[in-house]
């Protein structure tokens, strides 16, 4: 989804080395990002747009802590959100495709990073709207904090991804066991360990 990978774009070490990027500083993640999710804007952003892009994602980070702190996102954020997508227009228009017949397309007005912001919002917005807020999680791993969306059948997904930060996780619950065994017990720990 648009708006969880722009989120993510705060990038944070799951191994816990403390050390974290913001990937709008990098032009090669910005490029990936319009390939990826089908944006566009024509130049790299300027400093005072990306520090919009910043503001947006602190925005939307905010929003997805409400939500999977239980509550439904309330006046001020619908405002908040609805200010983001008035300032990217689009226009509708109506094609038809061999597969599924008549479809509703909008296509964005301006190609730059306010429209994209806009995009970005509007991807927010329909999640909210058509989807279920109990889906949106962050990482179970304190490490991550990797948004995401839980598209599992059971809504059983913990990690943003089972086999990097789940695997992680078990190790360090393992370890923690073993140590306090180790403890429990009178035992020394080993400290190569």
């Amino acid at each position: 989804m648009l708006w969880d990978d722009f989120i993510n774009s705060m990038w944070h070490d799951r191994r816990g080395s403390g050390r974290s990027e913001d990937r709008l500083e990098q032009e090669k993640w910005l490029t990936w990002f319009m390939r990826q999710d089908r944006v566009c804007a024509e130049a790299f952003p300027t400093e005072e747009e990306r520090n919009e892009m910043r503001r947006l994602r602190h925005f939307l980070l905010d929003t997805v802590r409400h939500i999977v702190s239980g509550h439904e996102p309330d006046a001020g954020h619908i405002e908040q959100l609805n200010q983001w997508m008035n300032a990217g227009p689009v226009y509708r228009r109506l094609v038809m495709t061999e597969e599924h017949g008549p479809q509703l397309q909008e296509i964005p007005v301006n190609a730059n990073w306010t429209q994209v912001m806009a995009e970005i919002s509007a991807s927010f917005a329909s999640t909210l709207a058509c989807g279920e807020l109990s889906r949106i999680r962050i990482c179970g791993n304190p490490d991550c904090l990797w948004v995401y969306y839980d598209d599992t059948r059971n809504r059983s997904k913990r990690y943003c991804d089972d086999k990097m930060c789940g695997n992680l996780m078990k190790v360090r619950r393992f370890r923690a066991k073993k140590k306090q065994e180790t403890t429990t017990d009178g035992s020394e720990t080993n400290p190569s360990s």
